[in-house]
C-alpha cells in the first residue's frame, strides 16, 4: 500500500477524551473514531489489525476441531425468557420492539440461541460431541463504557459453545479450548495467564479468565511469578488426546493465579513469599463449562446408547477480538507509539523515502516495494513529499515491526537502512539483504 492514497489520519495531540495507552494511541494512529459512548467506526487501519487477529482465532479454532458459523445480532426475548436469564441479565441487555411489538435484544452472549439451534437438529449421541463458535458483534450496555475498545458497549467477540453426552466430554472441550487459547495469544505476542474467576451471569462453577497483566487492567490479580515463566511454544498438540489435553491444562492452572472475585488469601500464602504478586490485568477470553444449565431449562437432550433421553453438557468460551486490540496495544508500546508484534501487524514493514522526487531514491524505494510484494508480505510505502521527521514520527506511531529507510546518501554507498520497532536498532544493508531479512521474519 502505497500512503499517499491510504486514509490514515493521524493526529499529533494527544485526544484529551483518552485517559489510557491504547485509547490514545488508537485515536492518534487513525484507526478507530468514536461515533457514540463506547460505540467505534474502525478505519482501515484498525481494521487490518482486527481481522489479523480474527485470523489467529479462526485458524486456531479449526486446528482444535471447532466449526465456524454466525448467529444474528438480534435475538428473540422469548428464548431468553425460555432460560430464565431474560430478566435476571440486568440493564446491560438492550432491549428493543420490532415493529409488531415483539420484544427483541442485541445478543451480549448466545447461549440461548445455540441451544435452540442444537436442539433443533441433533437428536442421537451419535452426532456428538459437537463444538460451533462465532466472531460477531455484541452488545452490553455498560453504565461507564470507557478506555476506548477495552470497555465498549458494542465489541466484536469470539463465542463459541460446546455440547458433549457427558461431563467428562465436556471437560475434555473445556481442556481442549484452553489449550487452543494459550497457541492463539502467544501467536499475537501475548502472554494470557489463565486465572481461576467468578462464572458470572453465564453460570457454572468452572471457568477461567485469561488475563494480560497491565497497569490499566481493570481487574486485580493475584498469582505466583512463576506462571510468569510458562509458555507454550512450538508443540505438537494432538487435541482428541485427553490425557495431552488435561495435561497441559494442569500445567498452565496449577500454580496459584486467580481475579479479586475468587482470591482465596490462605491458599495465596503457602506460596512462596518472593512470588506472591498482586497487580492488575486484561481479560482478553474467558472458558465455561456449566453442564447441564441450558439443556435442562430449554430441553435440549439426545438419545444415549441405551436409548434413553439425556440432557447435555454444555460450556461456552470466549475471545475479546476487539479488545485484543487494546490490550496488546497496553502491552507493546513506548512513549513513541504502538510496536506491533509481526504475527498481527497491519503492515509487514514500512518504507520510508527521504527524498521524494529523486531518481534514485525513487526506484530503489519502488523496487523493495516490488520484491517485498511479489514475496507475499505487505509493504506500508511513505511516498507523501513530506519531511523526513514526520515520516519516521508516522511509522513510529502506526508501530509497523520493520522500517526499511531510503536516501540518497546511502544508496551512494549501496545500502538502505533496516530498523527494527520494538528494540531501536538499525543496521546498513544492501537491498537485497534487507528484503532477504525482512522476508525471513514472516517465514
Amino acid at each position: 500500500m502505497r500512503l499517499s492514497r491510504y486514509f490514515l489520519p493521524v493526529l499529533k495531540e494527544n485526544p484529551a477524551e483518552a485517559q489510557i495507552v491504547s485509547h490514545r494511541l488508537m485515536l492518534r494512529a487513525g484507526m478507530i473514531k468514536q461515533t457514540a459512548a463506547g460505540i467505534y467506526s474502525w478505519l482501515p487501519l484498525g481494521l487490518k489489525v482486527l481481522k489479523n487477529i480474527e485470523t489467529i482465532v479462526h485458524e486456531e479454532q479449526a486446528k482444535a476441531g471447532h466449526w465456524a458459523m454466525l448467529m444474528p445480532t438480534i435475538q428473540s426475548a422469548d428464548l431468553w425468557r425460555e432460560s430464565g436469564r431474560y430478566d435476571d441479565y440486568g440493564e446491560e441487555m438492550l432491549r428493543i420492539k420490532d415493529r409488531h411489538g415483539r420484544d427483541m435484544l442485541f445478543t451480549p452472549t448466545a447461549e440461548e440461541l445455540i441451544t435452540d439451534i442444537f436442539r433443533g437438529h441433533v437428536t442421537s449421541y451419535k452426532d456428538m460431541p459437537l463444538t460451533m463458535y462465532q466472531i460477531q458483534w455484541k452488545f452490553r450496555d455498560e453504565r461507564r463504557p470507557r478506555f476506548g475498545v477495552m470497555r465498549g458497549r458494542e465489541f466484536y467477540m469470539k463465542d463459541g459453545y460446546n455440547f458433549d453426552l457427558t461431563k467428562e466430554d465436556a471437560l475434555h472441550a473445556y481442556n481442549r479450548h484452553l489449550v487452543s487459547y494459550l497457541r492463539t495469544y502467544e501467536r499475537m505476542g501475548l502472554q494470557a495467564i489463565p486465572m481461576r474467576a467468578d462464572s458470572g451471569p453465564i453460570g457454572g462453577d468452572d471457568t477461567h479468565e485469561f488475563l494480560v497483566l497491565a497497569e490499566t487492567g481493570e481487574s486485580e490479580v493475584f498469582y505466583d511469578s512463576a506462571v510468569t515463566d510458562l509458555t507454550f511454544g512450538d508443540r505438537d498438540i494432538n487435541y482428541d488426546d485427553k490425557a495431552q489435553c488435561q495435561s497441559i491444562m494442569e500445567e498452565f492452572t496449577t500454580k496459584y493465579a486467580r481475579t479479586d472475585e475468587t482470591h482465596d488469601e490462605a491458599l495465596f500464602a503457602e506460596v512462596p513469599q518472593e512470588r506472591r504478586k498482586v497487580a492488575r490485568g486484561i481479560e482478553v477470553g474467558q472458558i465455561f463449562y456449566f453442564g447441564t444449565k441450558y439443556s435442562d431449562a430449554m430441553g435440549a437432550t439426545v438419545q444415549d446408547a441405551d436409548g434413553k433421553q439425556v440432557p447435555v453438557h454444555m460450556g461456552s468460551h470466549g475471545i475479546g477480538v476487539s479488545r485484543l486490540v487494546g490490550a496488546i496495544i497496553e502491552a507493546s508500546h513506548d512513549d513513541k507509539g504502538i510496536i506491533w508484534p509481526e504475527g498481527v501487524t497491519p503492515f509487514h514493514c514500512g518504507i520510508v523515502n527521504l527524498k521524494q522526487g529523486d531518481v534514485a531514491a525513487d526506484a530503489a524505494c519502488e523496487d523493495l516495494y516490488s520484491h517485498l510484494t511479489k514475496a507475499g508480505l505487505e509493504p506500508l510505502y511513505d511516498d507523501r513529499k513530506e519531511r523526513a521527521g514526520g515520516k519516521f514520527a508516522t511509522m513510529d506511531l502506526i508501530g509497523l515491526p520493520w522500517r526499511l529507510t531510503v536516501g540518497p546518501r546511502g544508496l551512494k554507498n549501496g545500502v538502505v537502512e533496516l530498523t527494527c520497532r520494538k528494540t531501536g536498532e538499525s543496521e546498513e544493508l544492501t537491498p537485497e539483504a534487507a528484503i532477504a531479512k525482512v522476508i525471513a521474519q514472516y517465514t
